[in-house]
């Protein structure tokens, strides 16, 4: 004669007696071995395949530091979202000369925004979406018929694409012939022209000695006046903090 039924209702074994052995009611996976489970070290345990022993055990949560780190992370691109960077100014390859202040503009946002456009897709997306006339219709063109052209995900391919197309031909030349013809006017602030002067000087090759010669030819009367009474400089570096 069969036994009376568990407390509350249920056959042995069935849902209201409690789970039946060798899993949660449903199906759900079966328990551990032995009721307990296999030692941290032994994970995941030896079965079968398909076992379902890993609903058993947490998952690490992230520590703290993750969870500073991610917080740090999500107050930095808050506060960069809201920088006000001032945009490029739209480039239609028409004027080389202007080609490489758009460039400065660019990395200028990207120094400000360093984790929105910290890879290059992001990068040269940003700088076509500022592109028209004929440079834009150079970039629609690759576009279409080259899409795995190189410049679509190298910055650098993208910048030397566009610099022999649409830049200054020679920049080192350029940038000597520039230095040669500047003058500084004779009310300019030094400070001023030499900013001008070194703009220059960075696209060239030429050593210390040159550009201090340089620098004092461009130099009007009432600076040289002053450098007779000063102490002799004979480096460039020395010429410009004087």
């Amino acid at each position: 004669m069969p036994g009376p039924p568990p407390a509350g209702g249920g056959p042995p074994g069935g849902f209201r007696g409690g789970p039946p052995r060798g899993g949660p009611p449903g199906g759900g996976p079966p328990g551990p071995p032995g009721g307990g489970g296999p030692a941290i070290g032994a994970f995941p345990p030896q079965g079968s395949p398909g076992n379902h022993y890993h609903y058993y055990y947490n998952a690490r949560g992230p520590t703290r530091n993750e969870h500073d780190h991610g917080a740090e992370v999500r107050k930095a691109l808050a506060h960069k979202g809201r920088l006000d960077i001032q945009k490029p100014e739209m480039f239609s390859g028409c004027n080389p000369w202007k080609w490489r202040t758009f460039l400065v503009q660019c990395l200028n946002t990207f120094q400000g925004k360093a984790h929105t456009y910290a890879s290059d897709r992001a990068r040269v997306a940003f700088a076509s979406s500022y592109l028209q006339g004929i440079a834009l219709n150079h970039y629609t063109a690759l576009l279409r018929y080259n899409p795995r052209h190189p410049l679509f995900s190298d910055w650098q391919a993208f910048v030397q694409e566009f610099s022999e197309k649409f830049g200054v031909y020679d920049t080192v030349a350029e940038a000597e012939n520039n230095l040669v013809n500047l003058k500084m006017s004779p009310d300019e602030r030094f400070t001023a022209f030499l900013v001008q002067f070194e703009k220059e000087a960075y696209e060239t090759s030429w050593n210390y000695h040159a550009l201090r010669y340089q620098l004092s030819k461009a130099l009007p009367e009432r600076i040289h006046n002053v450098l007779r009474i000063a102490p002799k400089q004979t480096s460039f570096e020395g010429l410009k903090h004087l």
